[in-house]
C-alpha cells in the first residue's frame, strides 16, 4: 500500500463524518409560526416541535446510505491503515489512545464532573450540560451494546483484512472479538459532541462556531483512531457516529421540551443535607 492510498482512505472517512455533522447542524427546533424555539422557552408550551421530524428522517437515510456505502470500502481502508509505514508513526499511535480514553470512560467522568459542579454549585446550565451529555452517552451506548451483541461482527484484527463481512448473529453477547459493529467509542464521542453542542447552542449560541467543529472534529478523530488500531471497520465508525449524533440531539430536544420528565426530575432533584458531624448525605427529591 502507498501513502496515497492511506490518505484517500482517511480522507473518505473524515468527509463522511463531517457530512453527518453538517446535516446534524441543520436540525433546528421551531414553533409553528417559524420562530426558532429556545428549549427553555415555556411561553408557548403547546407548540414544541415533535421529537422526530422530516429532517431527522432525511438524516437517518443519509447515515444509512453512508454505512452501506462503506461496506465495499471496509477492506481497502483497513489495509491502508495497517500499512507498516503508517503504523510506525508513534504520534498517531499515542494520540489515538489518548483520544479513545477521552471518549470512554472520559465522557462519563467529564459529564459526571460537570453535572456535580453545576448541581451543587448552583449553575443550572452547567448541570443540564453535564447530565444530558451523560444521558446521551448512556442511551447511545445501550443501543450500540444491543446491536453489537445481535450482529456479532468480527473485529478487523480477528477477521483479517480479507474478510470484512464476517457476521455471526447473537455471538457478540458472549465474545468481545465479535463486537465490532457499530463502534462503541465512536458512538460515545458523537453522543457527547452532539449533546454538548446542542446545549451550548441553547445557552451560548455564539460559541457553537468554534465549539461544534472542535467537538465533532474530536469525535471524528476517535473513530479514525479505532480504525487505525484495527479495532473497527469504517462502516462500524459511520454507524456509531449516526447513533451517537441522534442520541445527543434527541435527548437534549426531549429534555428541554419536557422539563417535567420523570428522569430529569429525579436526577435534578439530588441535594446534599449537612449533618452534625460536618459531613452530609444525599437526598433525592422531585423538583
Amino acid at each position: 500500500m502507498t501513502i496515497t492510498n492511506v490518505r484517500r482512505g482517511m480522507t473518505a472517512a473524515v468527509m463522511l463524518c463531517l457530512t453527518s455533522v453538517q446535516l446534524a447542524a441543520q436540525v433546528k427546533d421551531t414553533t409553528s409560526d417559524g420562530r426558532t424555539l429556545v428549549p427553555r422557552d415555556t411561553a408557548q408550551p403547546g407548540k414544541h416541535q415533535a421529537l422526530f421530524t422530516g429532517t431527522d428522517g432525511m438524516l437517518a437515510v443519509g447515515f444509512g446510505f453512508l454505512t452501506v456505502a462503506m461496506f465495499p470500502a471496509d477492506r481497502h481502508i483497513a489495509q491502508s491503515l495497517q500499512d507498516p509505514e503508517v503504523q510506525a508513526n508513534r504520534f498517531l499511535s499515542n494520540t489515538g489512545h489518548g483520544l479513545e480514553m477521552i471518549a470512554t470512560p472520559g465522557a462519563f467522568v467529564i459529564g459526571g464532573a460537570l453535572y456535580s459542579i453545576g448541581r451543587f454549585g448552583g449553575h443550572k446550565d452547567l448541570e443540564d450540560l453535564g447530565w444530558h451529555g451523560t444521558e446521551s452517552v448512556l442511551l447511545a451506548s445501550g443501543v450500540t451494546t444491543i446491536l453489537k451483541g445481535v450482529l456479532g461482527r468480527a473485529r478487523p484484527y480477528v477477521a483479517g483484512d480479507s474478510n470484512a463481512h464476517d457476521f455471526k448473529f447473537f455471538r457478540g453477547f458472549a465474545d468481545a472479538d465479535r463486537q465490532s459493529f457499530p463502534s462503541g467509542h465512536t458512538t460515545a464521542a458523537f453522543a457527547a459532541a452532539s449533546s454538548v453542542t446542542a446545549e451550548l447552542r441553547r445557552v451560548w449560541p455564539k460559541s457553537t462556531w468554534f465549539a461544534a467543529p472542535a467537538l465533532y472534529g474530536g469525535a471524528t478523530l476517535v473513530g479514525l483512531s479505532r480504525m487505525y488500531h484495527n479495532n473497527h471497520w469504517a462502516s462500524d465508525v459511520v454507524l456509531g457516529a449516526a447513533i451517537g449524533t441522534f442520541s445527543g440531539l434527541k435527548v437534549v430536544r426531549y429534555s428541554h421540551a419536557h422539563p417535567d420528565n420523570l428522569l430529569d426530575r429525579w436526577i435534578m432533584g439530588v441535594s446534599v443535607i449537612p449533618d452534625a458531624s460536618g459531613g452530609g448525605s444525599l437526598m433525592f427529591t422531585f423538583q
